[in-house]
Formats: structure tokens, sequence, C-alpha cells
């Protein structure tokens, strides 16, 4: 079998299209490597929605943990503290064994029965702990953010006649944004690897339908040398990494744009003459 068709047969496998079977013998690089890649669409789904979710319930945890009314800041701080003081790998273990203590046949609400036997999958309740756990994280640092605002922008901002909502869209949101981007990408990325956990976890994949670590288990297994099916994963994760960078990058040098000398042209300047 060619690398082409290999591709063709295992490339969107994670997915449920092409080959149901998975490699019995003969393994080459390009099944590893097609497979592989194949379970990382699920890393990037589960990253990709996390920080999605995790970002707007980051902001009204900030928001929350900075009000003087002590019925929003004290569950705030009681949510941060207890996702982030706990490892993440316990709060994997505790939802499912959670989840999967709902009825099997739906919870009844107002008449109507919602199932619930969806969330003790992989796709749901591992995307459910990860976007509250990175919305603990966040949530810290994006209060650490809004105590840093300058007050002199503030009362410009009053002085302006900018109350409530205004006054949070246009003046501490970006501020606060701004300064908490270098911070929030460290957390993105650290987001984006802890998304191999999910195979430890107790979320069962639905029909063998893993993420990378999936694959490169399997090969690990089967061929009996995980120095090979490992440092895939690992190099696919770095190159993810790089472009998570690059992207977070371009939307820091956008929050930034105003700032003198924030935003340069490259330049091509080839060395003639030393």
């Amino acid at each position: 079998m060619s690398c082409g068709q290999t591709i063709l047969d295992y490339g969107l496998r994670s997915l449920g299209i092409g080959e149901r079977l998975l490699p019995r013998s003969d393994f080459t690089l390009c099944q590893q490597f097609t497979l592989i890649g194949s379970g990382l669409i699920w890393n990037l789904y589960f990253a990709f929605f996390a920080l999605l979710f995790g970002f707007f319930l980051a902001t009204g945890l900030a928001l929350a943990k900075t009000s003087t009314n002590a019925w929003l800041r004290k569950p705030a701080d009681a949510f941060i503290f207890v996702f982030r003081g706990s490892p993440l790998f316990i709060q994997f273990f505790l939802a499912y064994e959670a989840l999967v203590l709902l009825p099997r046949a739906g919870v009844e609400v107002f008449g109507l029965t919602i199932a619930t036997s969806w969330l003790a999958k992989a796709w749901a309740g591992a995307l459910i702990v990860l976007t509250l756990n990175t919305a603990a994280y966040s949530a810290q640092i994006f209060h650490g953010a809004l105590m840093s605002v300058p007050k002199g922008d503030i009362e410009a901002a009053e002085a302006y006649g900018m109350t409530g909502w205004t006054k949070f869209r246009r003046v501490l949101w970006p501020t606060m944004l701004r300064l908490a981007w270098p911070s929030y990408t460290n957390e993105a990325i650290f987001l984006f690897h802890a998304t191999t956990l999910v195979f430890f976890s107790g979320f069962p994949a639905f029909q063998q339908r893993g993420d990378s670590l999936y694959y490169a288990s399997y090969f690990a297994g089967q061929t009996f040398n995980p120095f090979i099916a490992y440092p895939i994963v690992a190099a696919y994760f770095i190159l993810c990494t790089l472009g998570l960078i690059g992207l977070f990058g371009m939307v820091n040098r956008r929050l930034n744009r105003h700032l003198p000398g924030a935003v340069k042209r490259i330049r091509y300047r080839p060395q003639v003459f030393r």
C-alpha cells in the first residue's frame, strides 16, 4: 500500500471516516504519521473549544473576583482556588465518576427528559473539565491584569462620561487583554499540552476514535518500540505549538498596535559588506 493510499484510508479515521480496522502488521512510518496525525484532530478540538469557552468564563470570573459583592466574589474565589489547587488528572477522574452516576435514561426538568449519557463521553466530559480548568487559571491572569489597569485610564474614561458596560468594553477590557496576553499565551500552550491527559482519564474514546496519544500507544504496544510513535507525537505538538505562538503573537501585535514601535515592518537587508 502506497503512502498516499494510507493517507486516504486513515487520514480522517479519528472522525469515523475511512478504514475502521487498525493496521495489524507491517507497520510503516507513513501509517504511524498518518494515524497519529489523525488523532491530533481531537487534541486540537479539545484545545480550541476549551480556550473558546474558557476565555469568556474566565472573563466573568475575573470580574466577579474584583466585585465588592461578596455573593459574586466568594464563589469566584472558591472556584479558582479549587481548580488551580487540584491536579488536572484528579479533576478528570472525579468528573468522570460523577457523570457516570447520572441516570442513563436522562434527567427530567420541567417535564422534559434531558439525555445525560453523552456527558460521559470524552468529546463532551473531557472538554468540560478542560474548560473549567483553563477558566480558573485564565481568570487569575485576567484578575491580575484588571488590578494593573492604570488609574489614569479609568479616570480618563470617567472624564469622558463612560460608565458601566461602555467603560469596560472600551477601556478596561482592551487594557486587561493587552496586559494579560503574554501570560495567557503560556496558559493556552499548557492547555494544549494538557489535552494528552484525556487519553489517561476515564473518559472513553467513541468507537476507537481516540486522540494522538491513543494511536501512539497502540503502535508502541504492537511494535514494542515506543521510540518511534511517541517522538512523532512530540513533533506534531511542537509544530502546533509554533503555530499557536504565531497566532497569539499576531493577536498581541493587534492589541498593542497603538503603542509606539509596537508594529515594525520586516525589511530585507542583505549584508554585502562587513
